[in-house]
């Protein structure tokens, strides 16, 4: 669009019909994210896992039997992590449940709550913790009906996007579906992400492997690399907050972690932190100031240790996408695609980056040596 070229009829033709074609793949994406969100969500899983099976790989030399090692270590370390987390998210979920429980009603707690804090703020408070479904969601020991109604209540609409998981039976189908899906993406990730270029004409193998490449740079920073940070970093939050005495320390800081997939974003539960600091000074009788400048330090440890030490080692020195930029893409994807808008918008704002990025330079080339 940079070039000389005139604008005839033909081209503008052209033009739309590449344009219609774009809508009518969007459109067919859209239709069928139902269908393509386990495809997704095992395609993600298995990019993820990849580096981990071809190490693995390397000391076995047996690809089928890598997948299976590196498949059995992380199953290990999910449920030694879930079996150690479990049990502490329980109890601080019934800890929080008795705690709002006692604000919301005539309690001792409540009335200390009601003299040091603003009319207004108090009962906006006291609004909020006095609702049905807050208390029912603090109020159930069973961890799985917790998960449950986490999932209904953070994220809305998800569960409905996978048609047929509305029972158990059909959830546990689901995901041995993108388990299959995952194993074969894995026997096949080798051959496949070096046999894929030979599908081009010889003449245009050049520049396709370098828009790859590039591409491939962009997913290696914001899918494997950012994880691995925000994961961190979600451990990190939840160890601080816990060494502090803050409630719900280990839930706010894997929510922490979950937000720091856009970089600087966890700033944003700085709020809920604010709660939870408040909360605390009203229950343990320390002073809210205090707390807060605990909170605070946490957050400025977190993000020394993340930007000085894990940000270098694990990023390396190079450029990623902008915050704002990555906010936008899970937006606009969402908006148009739902859950699989969510899985993809990542890497197909790095493959639209990619293509611009040497599109844009040759078409302006070309345009200044006409």
């Amino acid at each position: 669009m940079l070039d000389a070229k005139p604008y005839t009829f033909d081209r503008v033709m052209r033009m739309a019909f590449s344009a219609a074609l774009i809508w009518g793949l969007v459109s067919l994406l859209g239709h069928l994210s139902g269908v393509l969100v386990p495809f997704a969500v095992a395609l993600l899983l298995a990019y993820l896992m990849n580096p981990l099976v071809t190490l693995v790989q390397k000391k076995i030399k047996n690809r089928p039997l890598a997948v299976c090692i590196s498949l059995l270590a992380v199953v290990l370390a999910f449920v030694g992590l879930a079996a150690w987390a479990v049990p502490m998210i329980v109890s601080e979920m019934s800890t929080m449940g008795e705690l709002l429980s006692k604000f919301a009603s005539n309690s001792e707690l409540a009335q200390q709550a009601a003299d040091r804090l603003p009319p207004d703020i108090w009962a906006a408070l006291k609004r909020f913790f006095a609702r049905d479904d807050i208390q029912e969601f603090f109020a159930s020991d069973n961890f799985l009906q917790l998960a449950q109604k986490a999932g209904k209540t953070l994220l809305p609409g998800v569960l409905g996007a996978i048609k047929g998981t509305a029972n158990v039976l059909m959830a546990v189908v689901g995901l041995v579906v993108i388990l299959l899906y995952m194993i074969f993406l894995l026997m096949d990730f080798q051959s496949v992400s070096t046999d894929w270029i030979t599908l081009f004409p010889e003449q245009h193998r050049e520049p396709v492997a370098l828009f790859v490449s590039d591409f491939e740079a962009a997913m290696n920073r914001y899918f494997r690399a950012q994880a691995l940070l925000a994961a961190i970093a979600g451990v990190l939050f939840a160890i601080g907050f816990s060494i502090i005495g803050l409630p719900m320390a280990i839930l706010l800081g894997l929510f922490l972690g979950l937000l720091n997939m856009v970089p600087y974003l966890q700033t944003v539960g700085f709020i809920p932190a604010l709660i939870l600091s408040l909360m605390h000074s009203l229950q343990s009788g320390t002073d809210f100031s205090t707390i807060i400048l605990m909170v605070v330090g946490v957050f400025a440890v977190v993000q020394v240790i993340q930007d000085g030490l894990l940000t270098p080692r694990i990023m390396g020195q190079a450029m990623g996408l902008s915050p704002w930029l990555i906010m936008l893409s899970l937006s606009v994807w969402g908006q148009l695609l739902g859950m699989l808008g969510l899985l993809i918008a990542l890497p197909m704002t790095c493959l639209c980056l990619a293509y611009y990025r040497r599109a844009v330079p040759v078409a302006a080339g070309a345009a200044v040596e006409e």
